[in-house]
């Protein structure tokens, strides 16, 4: 509005669990038609509470307890001596690596499977991202996934870190390791 713009229509998207795709228009010229889709995900909004600063006050406490659960593990397996890597170089992973500060220190690499991400890092926590076949050659005592809504697949395809006991972890929703 500050700018002098307007949405005009609106998409509701499924990808990432739910994103809004958002068409816009120089409020002055006003050439398109303002479709009945602003208005209820507007109403969809209200409904959820979402113009309630709690709800996001809540959200800002739930992540700042991600962060700091998963710092405090990573922090205890370094003093510990074990080695921690993570797997899926994903940009959701990557948001959280940086909101939490973890660097290298605290996760040895990110092992993907996309030969495109080979060889590069992660940005931000430069942390380098490696082939799969590190895994079986330093066998790592911990497993961060970072995709976290693939978990359950990722698990099957690192079921064979069970032959040396190497746990996997995993942040979001909430820390846990098995």
């Amino acid at each position: 509005k500050h700018a002098g713009l307007e949405i005009f229509d609106v998409d509701q998207l499924t990808t990432h669990g739910g994103s809004l795709r958002l068409y816009i228009q120089k409020k002055a010229t006003g050439k398109r038609p303002i479709s009945p889709n602003v208005a209820a995900v507007q109403t969809s909004e209200s409904n959820a509470q979402l113009n309630d600063m709690k709800i996001y006050r809540d959200f800002q406490d739930r992540i700042y307890k991600i962060k700091y659960d998963l710092l405090t593990f990573l922090i205890e397996q370094r003093r510990q001596g074990k080695k921690v890597i993570a797997y899926g170089a994903a940009a959701k992973g990557n948001t959280l690596l940086n909101f939490a500060g973890v660097r290298e220190d605290l996760i040895s690499f990110v092992v993907d499977r996309s030969p495109g991400k080979i060889n590069r890092y992660m940005p931000g926590s430069k942390i380098a991202i490696v082939s799969e076949d590190r895994i079986r050659a330093e066998k790592p005592d911990y497993i961060v996934i970072l995709p976290w809504n693939i978990a359950d697949e990722i698990e099957k395809q690192l079921k064979y870190v069970r032959q040396w006991n190497a746990k996997l972890v995993r942040a979001v929703p909430e820390l846990c390791i098995w």
